[in-house]
């Protein structure tokens, strides 16, 4: 076919594809080492001053892993019988693209490219690149007739979840279709209404997400959960966030929370909160962010103070999602007042009294006020102040003060597996509402998906979320089997939110004056995907962690 490479030997080539890309990157890890190193050490200080240098070496490592990632699912996939023309279009786009761009610039947003000279490169690291294979992908792979084809194939094809195979078992593909299904008739069709009213997501659609095991879904079956693995948290949230990312992120509270009593809490402490949790019968909130520390968690000043076997908490808080409602807050404070980092915080289980619209905050020694946000309405956000509020001692976590910090970290491999997911929801989102716009609108005699421009954006929308959703399951398959994986979910969730903002921002670009009209969904979809390369890690700090991790 003239519009792809010889499908016979695609698997083939991007296979001797990664090899150069890996010498590329092995040669960045060299140079960039050499620049943040003092007397033959990583320094922390030169690597926040040649930031440039030590987060392009974050972007390039996810570009390979996410090359390496595609090339095991087309593997599975053909071993299934199942790697057809969309998927064989979506793997050379993406080897094509992702190759040229390791090449000739990598760009970590609209702003700012990595450049290889960026890192101490020459043209040289890419003598690799010079093999037939990489030269055929990069001149072939991306090209304007591959394009044009799968979007004819997705027009076709249009009645499927997902474009492309995703390469998950049956069981997992079951869970997907029914989230699918309850996002088309629960989620859909009220999310931009609750969106433009600045409402709350209603309560039936919690109780209703609760029976269906969402606050539950990863609690082990003997605390009351369903027991699932965590790839099933990354389906389950991708199609429901891909409804809308508020819906998506309700099981987010309750992931951190279970995670935090999982891994720290006492036998107790399990016992009493994961059932409460798993079924709902409490909503819990994450109380972490200060207003003058942002990602420096090392340096909050919110504390918590002994009052006999308890505690009393002063202090300001934060960006708080979902905080009027619920019934507990994962509260990080400082029980030792001489500390000055990290290793002087607690991590408690705070309870208080659900809000109402006319009194958010009723609990003594609580207060707080709504934040007006552009996206991510749905469970609203909120700055907190606390003035001597009442903390069990008993819901001190781990019961053992000084371990907050550790007991947070070991959660974020979670949290970011589970917003790469988000990502990956808002950005199909952002592509079926812009699909379904350039068929319906019509301009110069005939439908906008038939300009090659249009359709283009189209087309690598499919291929980088199927990039970033692949890059996302291995991170839960890596958590799944109790490997490490805070570089692999840190890279999922980096790409991902990039992703997610593209999609968003090209599918207003179809809608044209349209787009930027607030009746039209592209509008919440834009503002909603914005959030994402902030939260549970900004995208800076998140490429400082990867990149920290890579040279460790």
């Amino acid at each position: 076919m003239a519009n792809t490479i010889i499908l016979d030997n695609l698997l083939t080539l991007t296979e001797a594809a990664i090899a150069p890309a890996e010498d590329v990157l092995g040669a960045a890890k060299d140079k960039v080492r050499t620049l943040v190193s003092v007397d033959g050490r990583v320094s922390g200080a030169a690597i926040e001053a040649q930031q440039t240098a030590a987060h392009g070496l974050a972007w390039l490592a996810t570009y390979v892993e996410a090359l390496r990632q595609m090339q095991a699912w087309a593997t599975r996939l053909t071993a299934d019988g199942q790697f057809g023309e969309v998927e064989q279009l979506i793997h050379q786009i993406a080897f094509g693209e992702y190759l040229n761009q390791i090449a000739g610039g990598i760009p970590m947003n609209q702003g700012e490219v990595l450049r290889l000279s960026d890192m101490g490169l020459g043209w040289d690291a890419l003598s690799g690149f010079q093999c037939v294979e990489v030269q055929a992908l990069m001149a072939q792979g991306n090209s304007q007739d591959a394009r044009t084809r799968l979007v004819q194939l997705m027009q076709e094809r249009n009645a499927e979840i997902t474009v492309g195979a995703t390469g998950l078992d049956e069981e997992l593909e079951m869970i997907r279709e029914q989230f699918r299904r309850y996002a088309l008739d629960k989620v859909e069709p009220f999310a931009h209404d609750w969106h433009l009213k600045d409402e709350l997501i209603p309560m039936e659609v919690i109780n209703e997400l609760a029976e269906m095991g969402v606050f539950g879904l990863t609690i082990p079956e003997e605390h009351g959960g369903l027991g699932l693995s965590k790839a099933s948290m990354v389906v389950v949230s991708e199609e429901l966030s891909r409804g809308y990312i508020g819906v998506g992120s309700l099981g987010t509270r309750s992931e951190i929370a279970a995670e935090l009593i999982l891994c720290g809490g006492t036998d107790e402490q399990k016992a009493n909160w994961l059932p409460k949790l798993a079924s709902a019968e409490i909503l819990p909130t994450a109380v972490f962010t200060e207003p003058n520390t942002g990602s420096d968690l090392g340096a909050l000043r919110t504390r918590a103070v002994k009052d006999g076997d308890d505690y009393r908490v002063t202090g300001n808080k934060t960006w708080i999602t979902h905080a009027a409602r619920t019934h507990v807050m994962t509260l990080l404070a400082r029980t030792d007042p001489d500390s000055k980092d990290h290793r002087g915080l607690s991590m408690f289980l705070a309870e208080k009294t659900p809000g109402t619209d006319e009194a958010p905050f009723p609990t003594e020694g609580m207060s707080g006020g709504e934040i007006e946000v552009l996206g991510y309405r749905g469970m609203k956000e909120y700055e907190l102040g606390f003035d001597n509020f009442h903390v069990k001692g008993a819901n001190l976590l781990g019961g053992e003060e000084g371990k907050g910090f550790k007991q947070l970290m070991e959660t974020f491999e979670s949290a970011r597996i589970q917003t790469a997911a988000r990502a990956i929801g808002v950005a199909q989102s952002a592509l079926d509402v812009a699909m379904q716009y350039a068929v319906d609108r019509k301009q110069f005699g005939k439908s906008l998906i038939e300009f090659p421009r249009v359709s283009g954006k189209l087309a690598m929308m499919a291929v980088e979320i199927m990039v970033a959703r692949q890059l996302t399951y291995f991170s839960a398959w890596e958590k799944d089997h109790g490997h490490r994986c805070d570089l692999e979910a840190g890279m999922a969730k980096l790409l991902g939110a990039r992703v997610a903002w593209a999609a968003a921002d090209n599918g207003l670009q179809i809608h044209g004056g349209n787009g930027f009209a607030t009746e039209y969904k592209i509008s919440r979809i834009l503002c909603d995907a914005r959030i994402l390369n902030i939260f549970e890690g900004a995208a800076e700090i998140q490429a400082q962690v990867i990149a920290r991790r890579l040279l460790g």
